[in-house]
């Protein structure tokens, strides 16, 4: 008689053994790169947000963070689809959905409190009124509903609770995408003219008619390019020299309605911009704005080589190793970020932007983003087990 040990796994001979697939190093480097992109961007009045790539193009680090949780996402959720059907797969992101929400609660209090104790700013404002939290301390009941429906969204709020909708529409694309490859990118291109023609939106606080800053029916799109780039559904462009090319050629033109300098300067490239205003709005996430991002994207995934293997060479690895253990830990990251970056607005309210002060709160604030990163990569690994 045969016996199995406690510590045996059981094998089921008719399945193939399921093989990690390496991560891929673009994926993490770029998201880690985006995650510190958005923490300049969050801290409010600094100076070096002036130098972030959204001040010299029409997209910006949203762009890099949607679409490339759309390509890990088609990793981490297609393969479960493929290997266990709708049910598992539907089952994992509402498990998914239920941590970011409880993560966008989490962080909401926890800037509600810092700007209630930081009071006001040396000139009088009010910290809770430049968050628009008034509402929230004047007369909470209401409001307390709203956050908990997600019908309250002050704009410092808003990018988890559109990856929320967006992740609610993966079992929709996958099974669409399984009953036609094409199928899919028509309902992702509706959804998206649904949002340009202001047909579809959802309400971002009770006592007005505003809307989330970002739409997720628009911004979708973006998610789920990245999503059936990585699945192959779509098939990326080829890799020649006059599709980068053009797509050099966009970026380049684009920086003279984008670069506040320009702008400041010229009447003409300010009245441009201004016509240009409903294909880049961030909102709805406009055509240029898309545009503009692939045309960056192509040209980063490919200056970093055949699966990102100049990523990992030895002289930038161990620079490109921290960005990946960044990227690798994005929720918990993002969530730190949105908190640091309110604190170092207030610091620097209260000692000065001076060159030397902006550089020490950012680099404080890097430090604090990786540190964030390897603390939670330690207790997901759960070292006590061993």
């Amino acid at each position: 008689m045969l016996t199995k040990t406690p510590s045996e796994p059981t094998v089921r001979p008719d399945l193939p053994p399921r093989v990690k697939r390496p991560r891929d190093p673009r994926l993490d480097v770029f998201r880690g790169v985006g995650m510190l992109i958005i923490l300049l961007a969050h801290v409010p009045n600094d100076h070096w947000a002036l130098w972030i790539p959204a001040r010299f193009g029409f997209s910006d680090a949203t762009e890099m963070f949607v679409f490339l949780s759309g390509m890990a996402s088609a990793i981490a959720f297609g393969r479960l689809f493929d290997r266990e059907g709708i049910v598992m797969l539907s089952a994992r992101v509402i498990q998914r959905i239920w941590q970011i929400y409880w993560s966008h609660i989490c962080v909401f209090i926890v800037i509600a409190t810092l700007m209630s104790v930081a009071g006001n700013k040396p000139d009088g404002t009010s910290y809770i009124q430049s968050l628009n939290l008034v509402p929230l301390f004047t007369d909470p009941a209401p409001i307390l509903w709203g956050l908990m429906t997600l019908s309250y969204v002050p704009n410092y709020f808003d990018i988890l609770p559109m990856y929320m909708v967006i992740l609610a529409l993966m079992p929709v694309m996958l099974l669409a995408e399984r009953l036609n490859r094409h199928l899919p990118l028509l309902l992702m291109a509706a959804l998206w003219l649904s949002a340009q023609f202001y047909l579809v939106h959802l309400p971002a606080e009770p006592w007005s008619d505003r809307p989330w800053f970002f739409n997720p029916f628009g911004w979708q799109l973006i998610f789920f390019l990245g999503f059936f780039l990585m699945r192959g559904t779509i098939v990326p462009p080829p890799d020649n020299r006059w599709v980068m090319a053009l797509a050099i050629a966009i970026v380049v033109i684009t920086i003279p309605f984008a670069w506040y300098m320009v702008l400041d300067a010229s009447a003409f490239f300010r009245e441009a911009a201004h016509v240009l205003h409903p294909l880049t709005d961030k909102t709805m996430f406009g055509l240029l704005r898309l545009i503009h991002f692939l045309a960056l994207a192509y040209i980063a995934f490919h200056a970093v080589g055949v699966g990102g293997h100049r990523l990992i060479h030895p002289r930038v690895y161990p620079a490109t190793r921290v960005l990946m253990k960044v990227g690798q830990q994005s929720l918990a990251v993002f969530t730190t970020g949105m908190v640091v970056a309110q604190i170092i607005g207030i610091w620097l309210d209260h000692v000065g932007r001076t060159p030397v002060w902006t550089a020490l709160a950012n680099l404080t604030g890097f430090a604090l983003l990786i540190a964030t990163a390897y603390l939670v990569a330690w207790f997901k690994a759960a070292p006590w087990k061993a």
